[in-house]
């Protein structure tokens, strides 16, 4: 039997391939293409999509434990629900699905409600997603997210593949299904769009201004490269991150560092480092 990662060639599913694999589990990774991603050796690759019913039906069997990762897109609640019913169908009762924080409170944001009908496991906003706006920071020293004053609790991806992987092998080495958990993948402390300005003008060793709030301009930078869907569905995101902000419950990071058996990674390693590598 084996574990099923889906979303295996993105920036998380490949990390929890490359984490299942080092612990000596036997792996299959669910991707769209062939040989688009280079894996540790002994991963089974199974190609499909999430709704190509037959592909996944194939790539469920002798499966017992499913990592079900799946990206924001028009259906993602259909690819969702596909999955779910068909590893239910297939036997397997071990899942560990990658959601959102705060869905409960975002109602309005299409991805959040969607993701809040299947989520078993909860994530928060990623730190690497920073790595997108490096370019940005470095050429016209501002920090262009509009995130506000109320705080977001930034995690480190490699530290959200890391969690997942050790919950994957506690289901996946019990001896009968696990009680249902849901877990705040959150890092360790809570920014603002001032603190994170301040963060990459000292690893920068130059001026790095914030206060970027106009979501109107941000939905429209996004739209001029993306989806206009995906723009509009960030600026609601935005605008709730703004007004609440994205925290963990009380004692949630200590809970994941716990089940890391570390500290979870800082925002300020992660710019420092982002800064060294260029």
């Amino acid at each position: 039997m084996s574990i099923l990662v889906t979303g295996a060639s993105g920036t998380i599913g490949s990390l929890v391939v490359q984490g299942l694999a080092a612990a000596g589990a036997q792996v299959r990774a669910f991707v769209r293409k062939p040989g688009k991603q280079s894996f540790p050796a002994g991963v089974a690759e199974a190609v499909g999509d999430l709704t190509d019913v037959a592909s996944l039906r194939a790539a469920l069997s002798s499966v017992r434990t499913l990592f079900l990762l799946n990206a924001v897109t028009p259906d993602e609640v259909t690819q969702a629900l596909v999955a779910l019913n068909l590893a239910r169908d297939a036997g397997v009762e071990r899942i560990v699905y990658l959601s959102v924080i705060h869905a409960d409170r975002y109602t309005n944001v299409p991805h959040f409600t969607g993701r809040r009908m299947v989520a078993g496991m909860s994530s928060d906003s990623s730190m690497r997603n920073d790595l997108t706006i490096q370019q940005v920071i470095r050429d016209h020293g501002v920090y262009p997210m509009p995130i506000g004053s109320a705080g977001v609790a930034m995690v480190d991806t490699r530290d959200i593949a890391d969690v997942a992987v050790a919950e994957l092998l506690r289901r996946d080495a019990a001896p009968a299904p696990l009680p249902r958990l849901t877990l705040d993948l959150v890092g360790p402390e809570a920014l603002t769009d001032a603190t994170a300005a301040t963060t990459w003008a000292t690893a920068l060793g130059r001026e790095v201004i914030h206060g970027v709030t106009d979501l109107a301009a941000f939905e429209q930078q996004l739209a001029s490269f993306g989806p206009a869907w995906l723009a509009y569905d960030m600026r609601l995101m935005m605008a709730g991150i703004q007004k609440i902000g994205m925290r963990g419950d009380a004692g949630a990071v200590d809970q994941l560092q716990a089940i890391l058996g570390r500290p979870l990674r800082t925002y300020a390693a992660f710019v420092s480092e982002a800064v060294k590598a260029g």
